[in-house]
């Protein structure tokens, strides 16, 4: 096979990013030096695509390079597990090549290695939840979103970690252990999606699915300076899963270290299914395009910390107020906003849906004295919130979403999209489950400190967290853009925008280099 193209291996680094005494989030242009990557790893998820189509690579030599880096890499972070054998990949590529040769070609993902979000079915794989109380047998079937990626030819090598049930913004477990921050593996990659997006950031995957909740896309792509973005309700359909209305508050979602691969893994998980009845019927194929828009004069409302309500560590609002040049520097028109709606009304909001929702999903392991003794003491909480639930009290939260929802579609008269910080603390300690306090606040759940993300999920609404940069640690950060009911395809528009001005991406995870923070 002809050699692929060398891609570019510096190293940007912001220039006096200081988290204490003001953040620049302006484009990192000076480099470090460092030994280049493997060529086919660096390559992006649409660049190896073509290389693949075009058979300037052959799929086998696409997952031997693939399946080495994991070798060398994954065990610092511990991002992908159930990882399959390798001689058994290694023939499934060969297979890729041969239809590929035979003129067969399955689709932009053929022969490109993925790894399953470990919350969503794929046949030959277990589903662990990071569960002990889940099988570690085989799954028989796909789900819907892992069946579209399967028919777009991408070949399955195992999944990526989890918290225990996707709760919690940090992704540890019993089963597989605590994922890992590429950019300091003392800390935290996020969650629930942490193991796919320290995958992407440390080029273990060219791309990965997720999906969200309370910020589980958003989340760790902001810690793991990458893009994370969670859909408009309804655009990705859920299933197949026994209750097909009422469970509205997670997606599932695509992320990728660029906004031209985050949509395109989108128009293969989007569109209409027939098992999932509240899906969208919009052409997916809308999201396979290019992306360049003239985004002069749009309007930008930057909700910040909702008018002081939210506790946030000491740097993240300077580094994303800092990234608000960039939006003008673009010619955006950016102002502060704020909702009128109780901030402490959307939290208690929140908390009813999630216990309600918690407790259906999780009730009959909770009401088995055997099984709630292996759930973690958070999921047990959960459970016991929905218990003590009145009809009226998940009618009353409804209407309270409903009135979110109309709160924000008000806010969307004046602007075009909101922006709004990906979180509100750095990565932090991996071994601490959660913050107890943030900005001398306490926190009074185990998620509070996660509470910045609720809105959009709350509004159906599409968000995506954007990279901003780094505080004087060296720890990532992003930005969420939120756009109105189903503008997804604008989302991506202005994300693509600010990539091209930032690049932060570029900055390659010190984990994967051997440098600062590989050390436990």
């Amino acid at each position: 096979m002809a050699s692929v193209p060398q891609m570019p291996t510096a190293t940007p680094t912001p220039a006096d990013v200081d988290s204490h005494a003001g953040a620049s989030a302006h484009s990192p242009r000076t480099t470090d030096s460092h030994a280049p990557l493997n060529d086919i790893v660096s390559l992006d998820a649409l660049a190896l695509s073509d290389a693949i189509r075009t058979r300037r690579l052959s799929c086998r030599e696409v997952m031997q390079a693939y399946l080495a880096h994991i070798a060398q890499h994954n065990a610092s972070v511990n991002a992908i597990v159930s990882l399959r054998d390798a001689d058994t990949l290694l023939r499934e590529a060969d297979e890729r090549d041969r239809q590929l040769a035979q003129g067969e070609y399955l689709g932009w993902m053929h022969g490109m290695p993925q790894a399953v979000k470990d919350l969503a079915s794929c046949a030959g794989l277990p589903t662990r939840k990071g569960s002990p109380l889940t099988s570690s047998a085989p799954d028989t079937q796909d789900s819907i979103s892992v069946s579209r990626i399967r028919a777009a030819g991408a070949i399955f090598i195992g999944k990526t970690n989890v918290s225990e049930f996707g709760l919690g913004s940090h992704s540890y477990n019993p089963v597989f252990g605590i994922t890992r921050n590429a950019y300091d593996t003392s800390r935290i990659a996020g969650g629930s999606s942490g193991g796919a997006a320290s995958a992407l950031a440390m080029r273990m995957l060219p791309v990965a699915d997720g999906s969200d909740m309370m910020g589980s896309l958003r989340n760790p792509a902001a810690f793991g300076n990458v893009y994370g973005f969670r859909p408009s309700q309804g655009r990705v359909p859920y299933g197949p899963a026994p209750e097909v209305f009422v469970q509205q508050l997670s997606t599932e979602g695509p992320m990728g270290r660029t906004v031209a691969d985050v949509a395109r893994l989108l128009a293969t998980q989007a569109g209409y299914d027939a098992r999932s009845p509240l899906s969208l019927a919009h052409d997916p194929a809308q999201f396979a395009g290019a992306l360049d828009r003239d985004v002069k004069g749009l309007r930008l409302g930057w909700l910040g910390d909702y008018g002081g309500h939210l506790p946030v560590e000491d740097g993240v609002m300077a580094l994303c107020e800092a990234s608000l040049r960039d939006f003008t520097d673009m010619g955006c028109e950016v102002e502060p906003c704020a909702p009128d709606f109780s901030m402490d009304r959307l939290w208690q909001t929140w908390l009813t849906l999630r216990h309600w929702l918690v407790n259906g999903s999780l009730g009959e392991m909770y009401a088995d004295p055997a099984r709630r003794d292996k759930l973690k003491p958070e999921a047990q909480w959960e459970v016991a919130g929905g218990e003590s639930l009145r009809a009226s009290d998940v009618f009353r939260a409804s209407i309270d979403r409903s009135e979110w929802y109309r709160s924000l579609a008000r806010l969307f008269e004046r602007y075009d999209f909101l922006l709004l910080p990906s979180a509100q603390v750095f990565p932090f300690e991996a071994e601490t489950h959660w913050p107890t306090s943030v900005a001398g606040k306490p926190m009074d759940t185990y998620h509070r400190w996660m509470e910045v993300v609720i809105g959009p999920t709350l509004a159906g609404l599409p968000a995506i967290s954007v990279p901003v940069g780094f505080d004087a640690r060296g720890l990532p950060m992003g930005l969420q853009i939120i756009g109105p009911a189903q503008a997804d395809l604008a989302v991506l528009q202005l994300a693509h925008a600010h990539e091209q001005r930032t690049q932060w991406v570029r900055r390659v995870a010190p984990a994967m280099l051997g440098s600062r923070g590989a050390a436990r």
